[in-house]
C-alpha cells in the first residue's frame, strides 16, 4: 500500500505542475488576445490556440469565456502589483516619490491596461459580464490604492490625504487612456514630475511631527 501511495503522489505532482503551467499560459494568452483583438476578436478558441492547448483543456480550467477573461485580467493585475511592491520593498522615502508615482502610472499603460479597457467596454454591453468586471475593478482599485498609500508613506488619517492619493490614481488612469492613441511619454513625464512635487508638499505637510499651519 505504501509503495502505491508514494507512486501515486509522485505521479500527481507533475500533473499538478502541468495543470498550473497550462492555466498560466491560458491567462497570459487571454490578456494578450484581449489587448490585441478586443473582446469581439477574443474567443476561447483563439486563446487556446495561442496558448498551445486544446479548447477542451481551456474549458476544463475556465468553463466560460467570462471566467477566462476576468481571471486573466485579475491574474496579471496581481502579478504587476507584486512586481511593484518588489521595486520598493521597504516603502519609499520622500526622495523616491517621483519613482513611485512613475511606477504607479506604469500600471495604467501597456497591454495589461489595454486588455482591461476592452473588458470594461465589453462589460458595458454584456449583462452577463458586467457584475464580474464591476466586482473585479473594485478589488483591483482597492489594492492599487493600498499599494500607493503604502509606498508613498501616506497618512490617510490626515484630512485630504486619501483624496490626494486617489486623485493620483485617477490621473494615472487618464494618462493611460491618452497613451492608447499616441505616445504620450513626454507629457506624461512632465505630469509625473508635477504630481511628485504636489505630493511632496501635501504628504510632508500632513506627516506626523510636521508643523501645523495656522491662520
Amino acid at each position: 500500500m505504501g509503495d502505491v501511495s508514494t507512486a501515486d503522489r509522485a505521479e500527481r505532482v507533475p500533473k499538478q505542475d502541468r495543470s498550473r503551467a497550462t492555466r498560466q499560459r491560458l491567462l497570459e494568452a487571454a490578456v494578450a488576445c484581449l489587448a490585441e483583438h478586443g473582446w469581439s476578436g477574443s474567443t476561447v478558441s483563439v486563446v487556446a490556440e495561442r496558448a498551445g492547448v486544446s479548447r477542451g483543456a481551456a474549458q476544463h480550467h475556465f468553463p466560460t469565456r467570462e471566467d477566462l477573461f476576468t481571471a486573466a485580467v485579475e491574474y496579471v493585475a496581481e502579478e504587476r502589483s507584486t512586481a511593484l511592491r518588489a521595486l520598493f520593498p521597504e516603502g519609499a522615502a520622500a526622495s523616491d516619490r517621483r519613482a513611485v508615482i512613475a511606477a504607479l502610472v506604469g500600471l495604467y499603460t501597456g497591454p495589461v491596461f489595454r486588455a482591461a479597457l476592452h473588458l470594461w467596454v465589453a462589460a458595458s454591453n454584456e449583462e452577463q459580464l458586467r457584475p464580474r468586471v464591476t466586482e473585479l475593478e473594485l478589488r483591483v482599485g482597492r489594492e492599487s490604492h493600498r499599494i500607493a498609500v503604502e509606498l508613498l508613506g501616506a497618512d490617510e488619517s490626515s484630512p485630504g490625504v486619501r483624496e490626494t492619493v486617489q486623485g493620483l490614481l485617477d490621473m494615472a488612469r487618464g494618462l493611460g487612456l491618452a497613451n492608447l492613441l499616441t505616445d504620450d511619454t513626454t507629457r506624461r513625464d512632465r505630469v509625473v514630475a508635477q504630481w511628485a512635487a504636489l505630493l511632496d508638499e501635501a504628504l510632508d505637510r500632513t506627516a506626523p511631527g510636521a508643523p501645523r499651519v495656522t491662520d
